[in-house]
């Protein structure tokens, strides 16, 4: 009993910024890495962007420079601050949560969120 939700996409023009927003919410212990991922039509889903419940962040090359995760352990939240989007960050966008759930100690377990949609274009 889980949910990821993400929200923030929307159709914006090439060198403009979007905030993705993405909450973890339910029966959660503690949640572990946090990250972004995204898959364009006819292609994959990639890693965008994760961090660790330290703060530890890694980039894909294509985003570096660009795109800065950030998270609120407290809140269960995650964010990704998307900056001079280009047409090739047209994707949907998911959310990942490692969160531990269950009874005393618990067990880790992956999950995911529908994904909200990104649209760059002129």
């Amino acid at each position: 009993q889980v949910q990821v939700v993400e929200s923030g996409g929307g159709l914006v023009q090439p060198g403009a910024s979007l905030r993705l927003s993405c909450t973890a919410s339910g029966s959660i212990i503690s949640i572990g890495p946090m990250g972004w991922y995204r898959q364009a039509p006819g292609k994959e889903r990639e890693h965008v962007a994760t961090t660790t419940s330290d703060g530890v962040t890694t980039y894909a090359d294509s985003v570096k420079d660009r795109f800065t995760i950030s998270r609120d352990s407290y809140k269960k939240m995650v964010y990704l601050q998307m900056n001079n989007l280009n047409p090739e960050d047209t994707a949907l966008y998911y959310c990942s949560a490692r969160c531990r759930i269950g009874k005393g100690w618990g067990f880790w377990e992956n999950f995911w969120g529908l994904g909200t949609q990104v649209t760059v274009s002129s």
